[in-house]
């Protein structure tokens, strides 16, 4: 898997595979979250073209939990408004030695079109309007935790 672009990319069986998964990182209420050497070594690049407290946070949180080396790029106060593409951002930070981007950009089909273009994984932190994957499995692994199932449940999701 080149990253996680849409929920929809992934089969039931991977799905699955990443909720069982998260249940092995999940911190007891009133304990302090464990830290894992998972990406030891690894550079993780959040590259954030719109704002986002919680988003941004948490994959900055879960990537220092795994140990990755993390650097939050904000397009306020960068190149980009001298007019640097989200393209020569991305190619920058890729020879940087970057080993993922997590973006969080307005235009749909930004992440895909990113993964495309570049060699290291992408996730998608959300694309405008169209989809953010990591919130839809989040939202599958609360109801999963709160009601012991997903199959048979009709969800509505009511959001901005």
């Amino acid at each position: 898997m080149k990253g996680l672009l849409g929920i929809e990319d992934l089969t039931r069986g991977e799905a699955q595979a990443i909720l069982d998964r998260a249940r092995d990182f999940q911190t007891p209420l009133g304990e302090r979250p464990r830290r894992f050497e998972l990406l030891k070594g690894r550079m993780v690049v959040n590259l954030f073209f719109e704002d986002s407290t919680r988003t941004r946070i948490s994959f900055e949180a879960a990537a220092k939990r795994l140990s990755a080396d993390v650097i939050n790029f904000s397009a306020k106060g960068s190149s980009v408004s001298k007019g640097e593409s989200l393209k020569d951002t991305a190619l920058t930070l890729q020879a940087m030695a970057a080993d993922l981007i997590v973006l969080r950009h307005r235009a749909s089909g930004s992440s895909r079109m990113l993964a495309d273009l570049l060699e290291i994984p992408v996730v998608n932190g959300g694309d405008g309007r169209h989809e953010h994957p990591t919130q839809a499995l989040l939202d599958l692994f609360t109801i999963k935790r709160h009601l012991g199932r997903i199959e048979g449940l009709t969800v509505g999701i009511v959001g901005d």
